[in-house]
């Protein structure tokens, strides 16, 4: 593990930012982003931010590392804190939504 970067509180539902993770899982820093760049989910967006964080770091780190070698050797998503948030119901009820939240966290290796 070269650097790792944490995006903790995203606005995210953890299920739907773990397929976007799951297609980038493995693969070269490069190729990751523009796969994240060309697809059409909600948590792309803040996946992408992680990575370009996690590669940051890898060049803050060490200036020997090459960001081309980079790849992403761990990737998963953690469940946040929920939201309580409620909706009005009929009758004078009221109904009770959560509105999830995501820890991101994304490590980087090198490739030899």
């Amino acid at each position: 593990m070269i650097s790792t970067a944490t995006g903790r509180f995203m606005r995210v539902s953890p299920q739907k930012a773990r397929l976007v993770v799951d297609l980038i899982r493995g693969k070269d820093v490069n190729q990751a982003l523009m796969t994240l760049k060309f697809t059409n989910k909600a948590a792309t967006r803040q996946i992408e931010k992680v990575v370009k964080s996690a590669v940051a770091n890898a060049s803050q780190k060490s200036e020997n590392v090459d960001v081309d070698k980079l790849f992403i050797e761990a990737a998963f998503i953690n469940d946040g804190p929920r939201l309580k948030r409620i909706r009005p119901a009929p009758m004078g009820r009221a109904y009770r939504r959560l509105r999830r939240t995501s820890h991101i966290t994304i490590e980087l290796g090198e490739r030899s």
